[in-house]
């Protein structure tokens, strides 16, 4: 059974798309057409900037308080969490999720971040009255930024998409989002819960589309910020075509992290930790830790524990509940993570999987896989895989284990285990990092997510990225 849209969301009502071209979407686990929606084009984005270029200036919106557009957010939580399970089914349908992650994760985190705004936005104070040299007093404050473009990966959809409308939100911004090609159907649901509470026509806008189309609206002059979670390769594109704009830009990019296990590590924990430290979303999330830093002295234990672990992991279906590990996001995707495992087995020591699933022969299945011996100078530890594929590195002292994180181009998650929490958080101070877990790794709302380096730029999760949506502004009240 498929379902097909017709529309894209554009100030506040179900517009007809410029052309008939289409997407396809397909299960990732059976490889079934499940839907298929239109394909965005630069008329389409013109027309969804249009629209929230009208409602920024004309709806109220950008002069509201943050209380009155915090009222607005709950309703909107309201009308997305009633939505969870159907927003869960749909994304693990499409990115091959597992179910048991996304309905925690993008039914029930992701309403949660937008709720973690709307309350923001009720305790969002006035300008901060700061003294004068030459005057009464200087008024600090910031504005809405105006039209914010958010551009949206398919490995965590929705809570991606809500943890950028959330501060816009509280912001006073308009937005238009372009979700991904390979994870369109979920959109219509959060658009649909836009309408259902009553979020002003235009401060919202949903255009699926595709690179060239998503191109036009980064570059399009009625935008005023970007706001993008992606590869680096990407990323940097972005970041060319914002710094020639002087368009203010916020990137959230790839990783290659690094989970250190110290001397007294318990492996036990360790491998409880795996599936949300370094394996999450079948290894399709950028803060993985794919780098496994093991002492020399326990390095055989290290390497026997993980690759037992992946042997044992259950390998099937995104909607099954029982499934571990679901399906890549597509075969192309598929094709790129098979390609890296073809260069580990001639850069390292396959102790296992590095194959397909035996008993299936539909689906973009990868088997998770881990190598040994690995050099941290390597391509599978120096690239981004995006996969269920670990690099154990052997280590000869906490140093030197520091020194091998710290050798990589990327700087966004990471973990440190031992026995000493205290000891770890010592050793977390030292990796260069935008973030790092002791003994676990899961953001956490409330405190700042992002990277350094090649990692990206900005944070999301947090007050702070409120102000990534405004301008700064001093008034200088002279009598």
């Amino acid at each position: 059974m498929t379902a097909s849209r017709n529309t894209f969301y554009i100030g506040g009502q179900w517009v007809a798309p410029a052309s008939d071209r289409r997407f396809t979407l397909i299960n990732a686990s059976t490889e079934e057409v499940i839907g298929t929606a239109p394909e965005g084009t630069a008329a389409d984005m013109d027309a969804a900037v249009a629209a929230a270029r009208k409602a920024f200036n004309t709806s109220g919106w950008a002069d509201a308080t943050p209380a009155e557009r915090g009222a607005v957010m709950e309703r909107f939580t309201a009308a997305i969490a009633k939505r969870g399970e159907a927003i869960a089914q749909a994304v693990s349908a499409q990115n091959g999720m597992p179910i048991s992650v996304s309905v925690p994760l993008e039914g029930q985190f992701a309403p949660g971040a937008l709720q973690y705004y709307a309350e923001l936005a009720k305790k969002f104070g006035g300008p901060d009255i700061r003294p004068s040299q030459m005057g009464k007093e200087t008024l600090v404050e910031g504005t809405p930024v105006g039209v914010v473009a958010a551009i949206i990966p398919w490995n965590f959809p929705v809570s991606l998409a809500l943890n950028k409308v959330g501060p816009a939100m509280v912001a006073g911004c308009t937005m238009v989002l372009k979700p991904s090609p390979g994870t369109v159907l979920d959109s219509y649901l959060i658009a649909e819960a836009a309408e259902e509470a009553g979020v002003p026509a235009g401060v919202l806008n949903w255009v699926p589309a595709d690179r060239e189309a998503g191109a036009h609206l980064i570059a399009h002059p009625g935008v005023d910020k970007v706001a993008f979670t992606g590869s680096t390769a990407a990323g940097r594109i972005i970041a060319r075509t914002c710094g020639e704009l002087l368009r203010p830009v916020t990137l959230e990019l790839g990783g290659k992290s690094a989970a250190i296990l110290l001397e007294d590590v318990d492996i036990d924990a360790f491998l409880a930790g795996v599936p949300t430290a370094s394996m999450l979303n079948n290894g399709q999330t950028c803060y993985n830790g794919t780098r496994v830093l093991a002492p020399k002295s326990r390095y055989g234990e290290v390497v026997e524990a993980l690759a037992g672990f992946a042997k044992s992991l259950k390998v099937g279906d995104a909607l099954d509940p029982e499934t571990h590990v679901g399906p890549m996001a597509s075969s192309a995707h598929r094709d790129r993570v098979e390609g890296y495992i073809a260069i580990g087995k001639q850069e390292a020591k396959l102790v296992a999987g590095g194959g397909r699933p035996q008993d299936t022969n539909r689906g973009w299945f990868v088997e998770p896989t881990i190598f040994a011996d690995v050099d941290n100078s390597s391509r599978i530890a120096q690239e981004e895989i995006f996969g269920p594929v670990l690099a154990v590195i052997p280590y000869d002292s906490e140093a030197d284990a520091v020194r091998i994180a710290n050798d990589s181009d990327f700087g966004l998650g990471g973990s440190v285990w031992s026995a000493d929490s205290a000891h770890a958080t010592d050793i977390a101070r030292k990796v260069q990092s935008g973030t790092v877990g002791v003994n676990g790794y899961m953001p956490s709302l409330g405190a700042p997510f992002g990277g350094i380096k090649a990692s990206g730029m900005g944070r999301e999760f947090a007050p702070e990225t409120i102000s990534a949506y405004q301008n700064t502004k001093s008034i200088y009240v002279m009598s």
